[in-house]
């Protein structure tokens, strides 16, 4: 019986693998930088060169047309340096004559009795923040857009110099009455949501993030809605609108609620 001359089986084998591992690579080549890209695209490419490029991340050199503007418009506040640290007692006396236009919905001390937003003791770089996004249209408001247009930037730091200076509403917190929720304290950090309290104090303060407690639950929930929704983009990085849409209802109530508790008239004032 005749021996198999494994010499020629090898070289057989060694062939056959060789064209099955090019046919693969020039199948892959095909499907990563020609199909998959044009498919993504939407669009059929230029050349080869193009889905080459495209497939890369590469900028295409062909590409024409106008360039696509975004349709929302982002917060370009710098905090740090439109804000001062050091008290400046007569930026804070032209923020109180100025403030006096704003007492209507914010109250005559800061402090409203509607579904404002309270404004007694909030960091200066928050107040400036918004005031400085509505005037640049960033975040929109029927009242605060056009009121906002006619501050000046001298305008907006007297006037959140002022409310800084005024006493904050104190937080209220009775033993057991009113628990601080877990996406206060803890978050969920399997879905990415830091603790509330992390950066609207309790725990820490994040520059640019406003102080939270004592605000109205309509207004809070109000907001996190809208910034859930995407109606809200003013926030820095995202960082706000990513946290709510990732909130459930539940986490939207229990936080507003908790921040919301407030004091009775008489226990406020002692």
């Amino acid at each position: 019986m005749a021996e198999p001359d494994l010499g020629k089986i090898n070289v057989r084998w060694t062939f056959t693998s060789v064209a099955v591992t090019a046919g693969l690579f020039v199948a892959s080549v095909v499907l990563g930088f020609v199909l998959l890209p044009n498919l993504e695209a939407g669009q059929q490419a230029a050349s080869l060169w193009d889905s080459i490029c495209r497939a890369a991340g590469v900028p295409r050199a062909s590409q024409t047309g106008e360039t696509v503007k975004p349709e929302y418009k982002t917060s370009l506040v710098k905090i740090a340096s439109a804000v001062s640290s050091v008290r400046d007692d007569a930026a804070i006396g032209r923020g109180a004559t100025l403030a006096q236009q704003c007492a209507i919905c914010h109250g005559p001390t800061g402090v409203s009795r509607a579904d404002s937003p309270n404004l007694a003791g909030q960091y200066a770089s928050v107040v400036y923040k918004q005031l400085r996004d509505f005037k640049d249209g960033v975040r929109v408001n029927a009242i605060m857009s056009p009121f906002a247009l006619n501050l000046s930037e001298r305008d907006m730091q007297d006037l959140a110099a002022y409310y800084a200076y005024l006493p904050r509403l104190p937080g209220f917190h009775p033993a057991g009455g009113n628990p601080v929720p877990r996406i206060v304290a803890s978050g969920a950090p399997m879905r990415g949501i830091a603790p509330c309290g992390s950066c609207h104090g309790s725990i820490e303060n994040k520059l640019g993030s406003p102080w939270l407690e004592g605000q109205s639950e309509l207004y809070l929930k109000t907001q996190l809605a809208a910034f859930a929704s995407g109606a809200r983009e003013n926030d820095i990085t995202r960082q706000m609108r990513n946290v709510a849409h990732a909130m459930t209802p539940e986490e939207i109530e229990a936080a507003a609620k908790y921040y919301a508790n407030k004091p009775a008239p008489e226990q406020a004032t002692e």
